[in-house]
């Protein structure tokens, strides 16, 4: 594959991810993107929970594993750039893939002795998934950081880490937050930032 088509690849994944964060809550009565998590847009007991797994979450997973595998042969030589781009394909793209076949429950409760097994599993993909996202952006800034030309984009890769981890952090620390749904939102848009940032320097070195 050409670098064009990785990087609409790329660009139509996170594209997805967002487009279905954007029109879940617009389909619940009530639904609050101050307070409430993404993944309670399609919670086991909405309506249209299914059309956004499957047409939203699960390809937008498989778009951003395919584009993170294949991406790091268009940048430098680079272990960090290499295993940074794994990083992100394994726990993000793989992990959307999975939190979009396995929805939580109802409210997306963090309690675990009321949860059934596809909120546990839930919880634990998106965990492991906000625990390695700062991470694996910050090895591929580090890995573009002693590369010329690619200066800026290196940049944006650890300050959207930085951002991310922030509000990771903040997150965790206390799960049932009334601004939960702005912090996850936030971290979101961190990675969309870098995916697309990613994506468009990959596209212009053919242009």
């Amino acid at each position: 594959m050409g670098n064009k088509l990785i990087a609409y690849i790329g660009i139509l994944g996170v594209s997805l991810f967002a487009i279905a964060a954007i029109v879940g809550p617009l389909l619940i009565d009530n639904y609050s993107v101050v307070s409430q998590y993404i993944s309670e847009s399609f919670a086991s007991d909405t309506a249209y929970g299914r059309y956004l797994q499957y047409f939203g979450y699960v390809p937008s997973g498989i778009l951003i594993t395919i584009y993170c595998f294949s991406v790091p042969k268009y940048f430098p030589n680079s272990k960090l750039i290499v295993a940074g781009f794994f990083g992100l394909a394994l726990f993000y793209g793989l992990g959307t893939v999975l939190v979009g076949f396995f929805p939580c429950d109802a409210g997306c409760p963090t309690d675990v002795i009321d949860s059934s097994l596809s909120q546990l599993i839930h919880n634990a993909i998106g965990s492991l998934t906000y625990i390695f996202l700062p991470i694996s952006i910050f090895g591929v800034g580090l890995g573009l950081k002693k590369f010329e030309g690619y200066s800026r984009l290196s940049q944006i890769a650890m300050a959207t880490a930085i951002i991310s981890g922030i509000f990771i952090f903040i997150l965790f620390s206390n799960p049932e937050s009334d601004y939960r749904g702005v912090l996850q939102r936030v971290i979101e848009t961190s990675f969309i930032t870098f995916m697309v940032s990613s994506a468009l320097r990959i596209k212009k070195s053919v242009d």
